[in-house]
């Protein structure tokens, strides 16, 4: 038999209090509730390919083609509604004049004359800068943006055009261009880039109009810094389609 001083005391035969497997349960209950809650969330599914965040877009486009189909059908009804009206109406000669000049100047109407078409596309995402000096370019400054297409459509119609579309939608004046990231939703319909805006009129004013823009000037100087897209086509005779959309004004009242 060990003597009382080789036997151990009671304080010796408790467990010490070690912090470091206090830490290391929590760690294992922490990562628990983050694989239940992982799991919880996927309901089965990778997470990293889960596609939800593509149906929003797939649901826009579907959308789109949708409005595009009823456009058309929309365009055929007024056409013959117009038709219709113009057959045996009474109207003098000078009344279906002024009903001509009237639609022309609203837009629903077919425009041929002379005119350009300015294009802008994207930069390469991988761009780099082209000059000297300049800072490396952010997300944002290799794409289009709203302000861009506006500043095209802006100074076209200082440049006196005559009437605009942008793709292939013919602008009236409750027309609005939009965009959503980098895709243009314009009357209902999704459009990606490049964007074609084009116009009628004297070439010459609406060169001079789009050299003239300050706005067209700022987005210009991302064009040789980083590669955006833009170019200027002349055409002896383009043509404009009439626009057959809905109209969402329903009150106007002339100023002076």
């Amino acid at each position: 038999m060990s003597n009382s001083a080789d036997s151990p005391t009671p304080a010796s035969r408790r467990p010490r209090f070690r912090p470091v497997r206090l830490l290391t349960g929590a760690v294992f209950a922490l990562a628990g509730v983050i694989f239940w809650t992982s799991f919880n969330t996927a309901q089965g599914t990778n997470i990293r390919s889960d596609e939800s965040m593509l149906r929003l877009s797939d649901l826009i486009q579907e959308r789109s083609r949708k409005n595009g189909t009823l456009d058309d059908s929309t365009g055929k009804i007024r056409s013959d509604v117009d038709a219709l009206a113009r057959r045996d109406n009474g109207s003098t000669q000078a009344e279906r004049r002024k009903l001509a000049e009237l639609e022309e100047t609203a837009g629903t109407r077919k425009l041929s004359g002379a005119g350009l078409t300015v294009t802008l596309t994207d930069a390469p995402p991988n761009a780099t800068p082209q000059i000297p000096g300049v800072p490396d370019p952010q997300p944002n400054d290799l794409v289009i943006h709203q302000q861009d297409l506006q500043a095209v459509v802006n100074a076209l119609w200082q440049g006196g055009a005559k009437g605009i579309k942008v793709m292939d939608q013919r602008l009236i004046s409750t027309s609005a261009v939009r965009c959503v990231g980098n895709t243009l939703i314009l009357q209902g319909q999704v459009y990606s880039p490049p964007y074609k805006v084009t116009a009628v009129g004297d070439r010459g004013k609406l060169s001079a109009a789009l050299t003239a823009s300050p706005a067209i000037q700022n987005y210009r100087s991302y064009v040789d810094a980083y590669g955006l897209g833009w170019k200027v086509d002349q055409h002896d005779t383009v043509t404009l389609p009439g626009y057959s959309g809905t109209v969402d004004l329903h009150q106007a009242q002339p100023i002076g």
